[in-house]
């Protein structure tokens, strides 16, 4: 088939919206549906694909691995320094870095500064640092050893039944977990991280800034 000259004859990107043009005056349905796709993606690009951040973590949290499909955490129960029972279904609405250590575990130690650090800088944020002592220790000597060891900002948690860890699968220390304010298990770190590392605290701000 002949063509008339290519002056004569619209770009391929003009002739294509120009015929989409045509077909949403002609089917508002169309345009309904479009829309739904637009926002659809805006919101896809704002929030991330799944249950992973916009931005992926910085380099210090290179250990924190997002989960595929994110799971509601069974709920178990730990206690505070003065025997008092909680879950972590008290922590619903904000988002919970949960870590698992112990006074034997060097480093979990190590990290203890560094994720009390991380706390201090969250409050007020919609974000809860609870680390629990998954150990021996006693209700008395758990706060004693937060605070020799410059992380007394951690309420002192124990679960000396080590319930924590068969609900995660730990089979080693210090494992770190975010939850999410809908209660489920979002992502794991194996091994310490540089919890109060500028860009962390930043990443993890951002994260709890999110709706």
């Amino acid at each position: 088939m002949l063509e008339g000259p290519r002056s004569k004859r619209p770009p391929h990107i003009l002739f294509v919206v120009m015929t989409l043009l045509t077909n949403l005056r002609k089917h508002p349905w169309i345009a309904a549906v479009a829309a739904g796709l637009i926002v659809g993606v805006a919101l896809a690009v704002l929030y991330g694909i799944g249950s992973g951040p916009v931005h992926a973590p910085p380099p210090s949290l290179a250990r924190l691995v997002y989960e595929k499909t994110p799971a509601v955490v069974a709920e178990v129960a730990f206690t505070d320094a003065r025997g008092a029972r909680h879950t972590l279904s008290e922590f619903r609405g904000h988002y919970v870095v949960l870590n698992l250590w112990a006074t034997w575990c060097g480093p979990c130690v190590k990290e203890l500064p560094a994720l009390a650090k991380l706390k201090s800088s969250l409050d007020g944020a919609k974000l809860d640092v609870v680390a629990v002592n998954v150990g021996r220790s006693s209700a008395g000597d758990t706060a004693q050893f937060l605070l020799d060891h410059h992380a007394s900002s951690l309420t002192a948690y124990l679960d000396t039944n080590i319930a924590l860890m068969r609900v995660f699968g730990a089979y080693g220390l210090p494992l770190t977990v975010l939850i999410d304010p809908q209660g489920r298990l979002v992502a794991k770190a194996l091994g310490p991280a540089e919890w109060d590392d500028p860009a962390a605290i930043d990443y993890f701000k951002a994260l709890a800034a999110r709706r």
